[in-house]
């Protein structure tokens, strides 16, 4: 390996901690602040009435859910929906670290069933100007990924 791919590949994983930690950041935020659609069907309820409030999907997925055909058919769907609507994408490894930022409880009682984390929108209404820091950054990234013809970006949260 040369200097200059070490430093390259240096470069790409300190570039994947701050998107990361940007876009847990963001998540956060845009929870309290009540501007987070979680679930893949309140996600398209959401993105079919209002599209022009979202202004990032995040899709969730862990590996051994790779294979669940139905799950990857709403994620093309959505997809292609973000894609029409120039709304940013961006695929995320990491169900615990995501359920444990939006405060879920870590094992459902009774029954009580988990929330579909599987989709998230953040929006952003048209009345309001909302600014954050994190959404830049996420929003930067999709827009350095779309220049190296990756069109939907991968990030992946680390377990604290």
């Amino acid at each position: 390996m040369t200097l200059e791919e070490i430093v390259a590949c240096d470069n790409a994983a300190q570039k994947m901690q701050t998107v990361s930690a940007a876009v847990e950041e963001l998540l956060v935020a845009a929870q309290r602040q009540d501007r987070l659609t979680v679930g893949v069907y309140e996600s398209a309820k959401l993105m079919n009435v209002d599209p022009d409030s979202v202004v990032l999907c995040l899709l969730a997925i862990d590996e051994e859910e790779e294979d669940d055909i139905a799950l990857q058919i709403h994620f093309t769907l959505i997809q292609s929906f973000c894609c029409d609507n120039d709304i940013d994408i961006v695929r995320v490894s990491g169900m615990q670290r995501l359920a444990q930022l939006l405060g879920e409880p870590i094992e459902t009682q009774g029954t009580a069933e988990p929330r579909d984390l599987h989709c998230l929108l953040v929006t952003n209404p048209h009345t309001d100007a909302w600014k954050s820091q994190g959404l830049v950054e996420v929003a930067n990234y999709c827009e350095e990924s779309r220049g190296n013809n990756q069109w939907v970006p991968y990030i992946a949260l680390q377990e604290r």
